[in-house]
């Protein structure tokens, strides 16, 4: 097949001096000076970056023309397997209960109330698409969407006394939200919104006032404001002086204390203010220390704290009986136990839970505060994914939990947690059929290089040989400690029924066997995430779940990073790679103190401007930095425009470079979506698009390969 003829951006060399240190970037000029505004307004971006991107954009649909039908069909499918007219199951609070439901075809949803259903806890919950006779609509935002290209709401919530509904609205992708808020009784929008908001806000227990984040111009969540609830003025409730400590807002389970939460990635400290006296100061339970993690919760005559103080590597849960919880009141409730890392805890008024991760698989163990004895919500699966899902209603002892497995879809339960009866409240629906036995999922393991024991999750169709003549598609994260569960995907499915093998690799930078396996992927040791991937890669091959040089590796945003470095080190083992919204260009991006994310960043990579340490050993793995002569597979990398976190000329220098630099003569792509940001285009079917282009580009390249 003859391809197209590739674009050639213009190489303009400019140098950079830093720490004694020189570097050369001959892609530099891609970068917008004035991407503050192109955040805001797309439009507003410098006329030769744009025909370069719409020239990039054309270059990819015309090298994957051959595969439209294909991608239609990948669509299809993913389409065919969501209930277009879904629900949530109705979440109670007090005489109310709150769901949201897709009308068909609509790409977003309608957010609802009705009365609340009342009965015994074993009664079926009426299903919101059936009975809507007394439905009042709070937000439809199918006709809010209406007239704009991106469409994303932040945090949706109604007020405590059920008066008022508030939502934050980003149009652009830039994580720049407009809060609005609508008075119940009359269905009016009240006038004056929110402006400015990093999407975070939270109504006062009383329901008098909203505290909100304001993110500045560099889009960090810098500023906590409150306001009438109604509208009003805005005043300045605090002001982090760390440009790299970001904000959140919020209240404690009890509604006893508005909480503000402010840190990075490795030190955080939480501002309480009594919920009776809104207007007061807050007041800081624990003064920052360099790397202290801890969050707060209020179980009215007692405050839990879950942190890593004192060493406890995977956090331990703490209690303190004082009226201001300072560290020095804090006494141990549920010790350290290495390898089992604590994610979080929730607290109601005769129960705590807490869920608990341990070797890539989780689970809820629910504490009665009478006697303080504890029992385990436990499953049976070999890989799975369990969530908790914390409610509106603080005096109850019912709580709602995720449960779901690569072979399975998603269950929603409802769970006593004094009686210990549950009850099904949901099962996802695969209008297209879905039959578990069809397919087979697996828990492995790779030996890394330094001898650790790195799970992988692998789905396939069942009666799969493992002879090696599948494709495989490999997909991993491994940063900032977030694990990615193996739960059911109706995308993934769609590569497995075409004889693929889907694999996911649960690398050191995650935290699936505990929290000293993120710090274990992080700064110093961030290699140990590239080389655990090529162990994963490498040991499926020698099972005979794919072959060296058929496998496609898949990752996004810092996962994207992870896709630069393999490429980089180990070129031989893909068929492709898929770099989506992909960090790539470390070191700059990290000596840039005016992107959102770079002083934040800091403790997860290092500081390139003042530490030499952190600049040689960046500069030893940086994607976009280690790009040489070598015979690359074909690449495919993504962006979006007005994306805050990972800027669209992240993946544009990339593929320049790496299209300058190799000397397979593969195709280097890529795919800007000039409306959307970090998340990809916003509609529930429009997204499916996106993916299904990479699918198509993943089947492309393994049957270009042969």
């Amino acid at each position: 097949m003859t391809l197209p003829k590739a674009p050639s951006p213009a190489r303009k060399p400019f140098t950079i001096e830093q720490l004694g240190r020189t570097r050369t970037d001959d892609y530099h000029w891609m970068k917008d000076d004035n991407w503050q505004a192109v955040l805001r307004d797309p439009g507003s971006i410098r006329a030769d970056i744009k025909a370069a991107l719409d020239e990039e954009n054309a270059y990819s649909a015309a090298v994957l023309d051959g595969t439209q039908a294909l991608q239609d069909a990948l669509f299809a499918e993913m389409k065919g397997r969501i209930k277009e007219d879904d629900a949530s199951v109705p979440t109670p609070d007090g005489d109310w209960e709150y769901y949201s439901r897709f009308e068909t075809g609509a790409q977003h949803p309608i957010v609802a109330r009705r009365p609340r259903t009342r009965g015994d806890f074993h009664a079926a919950i009426p299903a919101t698409d059936t009975t809507r006779d007394a439905e009042e609509i709070l937000l439809n935002e199918e006709e809010r969407a209406k007239g704009t290209e991106f469409y994303e709401t932040s945090d949706a919530q109604h007020s405590p006394d059920h008066r008022l509904f508030a939502w934050g609205e980003d149009t652009q992708g830039s994580e720049y939200y407009t809060v609005y808020v609508k008075d119940l009784t009359t269905g009016e929008i009240l006038p004056d919104p929110i402006t400015s908001c990093d999407g975070g806000f939270t109504f006062s227990p009383d329901s008098r006032y909203i505290f909100w984040t304001w993110r500045d111009e560099n889009s960090r969540p810098a500023k906590v404001y409150r306001r009438p609830a109604r509208g009003g003025e805005d005043v300045l409730v605090y002001d982090e002086p760390d440009e790299g400590f970001f904000l959140h807002v919020g209240t404690l389970s009890s509604d006893a204390f508005i909480s503000i939460g402010g840190g990075n990635h490795e030190t955080n400290e939480t501002w309480l203010i009594p919920a009776a006296t809104p207007e007061e100061l807050p007041f800081c339970v624990q003064p920052r220390e360099d790397g202290v993690q801890y969050d707060i919760d209020h179980w009215d005559d007692r405050f839990i704290i879950r942190t890593n103080a004192d060493g406890a590597i995977d956090f331990k849960l703490m209690v303190s009986l004082a009226e201001r919880p300072s560290r020095d009141t804090w006494r141990d409730l549920v010790p350290h136990r290495p390898g089992i890392y604590i994610t979080g805890s929730g607290v109601y008024k005769r129960h705590m839970l807490r869920v608990e991760r341990e070797n890539a698989n989780t689970r809820i163990v629910i504490t009665r505060k009478a006697d303080m004895n504890e029992h385990i919500v436990s499953v049976d699966e070999e890989a799975y994914s369990l969530g908790a899902s914390g409610g509106y209603e603080y005096d109850t002892d019912i709580i709602r939990y995720s449960y779901t497995s690569p072979t399975t879809p998603a269950q929603t339960f409802d769970y006593n947690m004094e009686t210990r009866d549950r009850v099904l409240r949901k099962t996802q629906i695969i209008p297209s059929g879905h039959n578990p036995a069809n397919y087979v999922a697996r828990r492995l393991y790779a030996k890394a290089p330094d001898g650790q024991d790195v799970p992988i999750t692998v789905l396939m169709k069942s009666g799969t040989p493992l002879d090696g003549k599948a494709p495989l598609l490999l997909y991993a994260y491994g940063s900032y400690g977030i694990p990615m569960d193996p739960g059911f995907s109706i995308r993934s499915l769609s590569l497995v029924d075409r004889g693929w093998v889907y694999a996911i690799a649960h690398i050191r930078g995650g935290s699936e066997k505990g929290y000293g396996w993120f710090l274990d992927g992080r700064k110093f040791k961030k290699v140990n995430t590239f080389t655990d991937f090529i162990a994963c890669a490498e040991s499926l091959c020698d099972a005979g779940y794919g072959t060296r040089g058929k496998i496609v590796a898949y990752g996004g945003s810092a996962g994207g990073m992870l896709m630069g470095a393999v490429a980089n080190m180990r070129p031989d083992l893909w068929a492709g790679v898929i770099g989506a919204v992909p960090f790539i260009d470390v070191l700059n991006t990290m000596s840039d103190t005016s992107l959102p994310l770079t002083p934040p960043e800091w403790p997860e990579w290092g500081n390139p401007l003042e530490d030499a340490e952190a600049y040689d050993y960046i500069a030893s793995y940086s994607p976009y930095d280690n790009i040489k002569p070598q015979p690359y597979p074909p690449v495919l990398a993504t962006g979006g425009l007005s994306d805050t976190r990972v800027t669209y000329w992240e993946p544009m220098k990339w593929i320049a470079k790496l299209r300058e630099k190799s000397t397979s003569g593969a195709p280097m792509l890529l795919k800007i979506n000039m409306d959307a940001g970090h998340g990809g285009a916003s509609g529930r079917f429009d997204f499916l698009k996106e993916i299904a282009f990479d699918y198509a580009f993943a089947i492309w390249a393994v049957d270009r390969h042969g």
